[in-house]
């Protein structure tokens, strides 16, 4: 009766370490093929937008009239609706207000996106100008000198995609030129109030790198190519291709450890 009770103790704690084998072996392996099917799935998505940027290159800017007269009549919902338009921009800069958008990076070098305001007729919208260096005293902002006055420059349409912030921006006593951790439109439409009575276009406009207006132009409209997230889609795949081998070759050689252990005691009691 107690062999009995000790073959089924056995058992179940045998059935138990297989379901957890099996468990841990499939979560892992899902994971790791779900971030291959991720990184794939963005590399399809660069590749598309490369495609995209090329085709809109080939065409005339348009003026910024003509780009919101475009989202409203195709009443685009994604977001690469209007993103890298190219567009042509005649108006007033405000000298008044002037944006830092803080930690970006050039060269392993921190620094700032400098952001003004420009007026047309019938709009505002803000501009990015370029990348300034900024100094290891966090308290000293780079001296800039605010455009103002009539412009004339050519540009591309740039989404604002929101990334994650741990406390709100408080700019209730925002004091200029302005340090911000990211665009927030909305608030700084609210900002500019008293001066600018237009609301800003739901998009920045970033200033073509041929021009000689304002300051360093690095930004690049794909930061990582196709290719890179085709690489990294392998990579996860063939992780977990060895993570399954892995996994199996260890089961196979704990059951063939455990047939033989039980073989030998099988041995011993039979020579008793």
């Amino acid at each position: 009766m107690q062999t009995i009770d000790k073959r089924e103790k056995k058992f179940t704690k045998s059935l138990i370490r297989s379901a957890l084998w099996l468990g841990l072996t499939l979560i892992v392996f899902f994971c790791l093929v779900k971030l291959s099917f991720w990184q794939y799935d963005r590399g399809v998505e660069k590749e598309q937008r490369t495609k995209r940027i090329t085709q809109l290159n080939q065409r005339s800017p348009l003026t910024l009239s003509e780009v919101v007269k475009l989202t409203t009549e195709q009443q685009f919902t994604g977001k690469e609706s209007i993103n890298d338009f190219p567009v042509t921009v005649s108006g007033q800069f405000n000298r008044e207000y002037v944006f830092l958008l803080d930690n970006q990076v050039e060269k392993n070098s921190l620094g700032y996106r400098v952001l003004q305001v420009i007026q047309t007729q019938s709009h505002a919208v803000l501009i990015n100008l370029g990348w300034v260096q900024g100094s290891l005293n966090r308290s000293e902002l780079p001296k800039i000198t605010p455009l103002n006055g009539q412009y004339n420059f050519k540009g591309h349409v740039r989404i604002i995609e929101q990334g994650i912030m741990l406390t709100a921006q408080d700019f209730t006593q925002a004091s200029w030129p302005l340090r911000v951790q990211q665009i927030e439109l909305d608030k700084f439409s609210a900002l500019i109030s008293p001066l600018i009575e237009k609301p800003l276009l739901p998009f920045v406009i970033y200033v073509d790198q041929t021009e000689t207006l304002g300051y360093k132009k690095n930004w690049h409209p794909i930061v990582m190519p196709a290719e890179k997230h085709f690489g990294y889609a392998f990579q996860w795949a063939a992780l977990a291709t060895a993570w399954l081998i892995l996994m199996i070759c260890l089961r196979v050689k704990s059951s063939r450890r455990v047939h033989l252990d039980a073989k030998n005691s099988a041995d011993v009691l039979h020579n008793i």
